[in-house]
């Protein structure tokens, strides 16, 4: 994110914020740094993190002061403490405030944050543990935005909650919903990604489609009109996932080709400008990439060989290059680690190897960074347990 003075329920949307899936190996640890706990997948969000381990065990760090570490309180944590309630999660999706996770069964819950009805419960209360998001609705994978909430069932059919003054929500209005509404259009999606004031799906297909606000073009349909429905992104391109942020947004082709589009003042689309674009544009370098995820006002991607790549803002960071230069293209993520997933939350990123073990970098405030400190860092640390 660009503004760390904004209020917390619009601080980094993770997530791009959906959780992206390695194959958990067992454990991976040096005798000269503190025990680590193994993940399966990892979540970077707005001031908060959470993993799931190969087990189901969910995992979360960094701010609380809504709840969304799900511990219970509102203290945060400058290393991992579990998610009360005994729920075996199959993913987790840390938002601004919020966080959600689909058990193996398809339930989704959701804890953290409430002003909005982000979590799904029929209420705005915000919970310290896990609820149920209401409508007995079975999801195959749930994501956490600034403030509001997507799903996508096993059939495909998209559902969304919480804010909708943008039309975040797909379902042809501009009225919030405490619980999940159908997006309109009848789109069959793979997967969602919601952002902050708009939200992006890639059908099985490989057409994306996004909805919400579009200010700075992050719809991708050409325009900067907002849309309540669906809308094609413009140009073509076959997408094997897309990642929605603040203003941006970011997509990786079946072949590894990344593109992103929207707000660039900060290089986050990685053109080598900071010119917006209301379509998509080509991620500079001629990198391959297996997968992206676009953070506050920064983006992050992995090579096919496990290099880390990160582009865009970097006062705190967030790039893992050792320095605090924004880029305008890929650069390289310091300390020469192999990653097999990354999650860009708004001004830090983390990642996870082959092995399980997971670092983080960027700012460290509320110890979202999980390395038992609140020192910010400019290369990757390794999540303690």
């Amino acid at each position: 994110m660009c503004l760390t003075s904004m209020s917390q329920e619009w601080r980094g949307w993770a997530a791009g914020a959906v959780a992206l899936v390695v194959a958990a190996c067992g454990g991976e640890t040096s005798p000269t740094q503190p025990a680590a706990r193994t993940f399966a997948r990892v979540s970077a969000g707005g001031a908060h993190t959470c993993g799931v381990t190969s087990g189901g065990a969910a995992y979360c760090w960094g701010s609380n002061g809504d709840g969304q570490l799900g511990d219970g309180t509102r203290t945060d944590r400058s290393s991992p403490v579990p998610v009360a309630g005994g729920v075996s999660f199959a993913a987790l999706s840390a938002g601004g405030a919020t966080t959600c996770g689909v058990p193996a069964g398809g339930a989704a819950y959701c804890w953290g944050y409430n002003a909005y009805g982000q979590l799904g419960d029929g209420t705005t209360s915000n919970r310290s543990s896990l609820v149920l998001v209401a409508g007995g609705v079975s999801f195959a994978a749930v994501s956490a935005g600034g403030a509001h909430t997507c799903g996508v069932t096993p059939g495909g059919a998209a559902s969304c909650w919480g804010l909708n003054s943008s039309g975040q929500l797909g379902d042809g209005t501009t009225t919030d919903q405490l619980s999940p509404v159908l997006v309109a259009g009848g789109v069959s999606f793979a997967a969602v990604s919601a952002g902050s004031s708009h939200t992006c799906g890639v059908t099985p297909g490989g057409a994306a489609s996004c909805w919400g606000g579009n200010g700075a073009g992050q719809l991708g349909d050409g325009t900067t009109t907002n849309r309540s429905s669906p809308v094609l992104v413009a140009g073509g391109v076959s997408f094997a996932a897309v990642s929605a942020e603040i203003y941006h947004t970011c997509g990786v082709t079946p072949g590894g080709a990344a593109y992103c589009w929207g707000y660039n003042g900060d290089g986050e689309l990685g053109d080598g400008t900071t010119t917006d674009r209301s379509s998509p544009v080509l991620v500079a370098g001629g990198l391959s990439f297996t997968a992206v995820s676009a953070g506050g006002s920064h983006a992050c991607g992995v090579t096919p060989g496990g290099a880390a790549y990160c582009w865009g803002a970097n006062v705190n960071g967030q790039l893992g290059d050792g320095t605090t230069t924004d880029r305008l293209s890929p650069v390289a993520v310091a300390g020469g680690l192999s990653f097999a997933a990354v999650s860009a939350g708004d001004l830090h990123t983390c990642a996870l190897t082959a092995g399980g073990a997971a670092y983080c970098w960027g700012y460290n405030g509320d110890g979202e960074l999980g390395d038992g400190t609140t020192t910010n860092r400019l290369s990757p640390v390794l999540v303690v347990q």
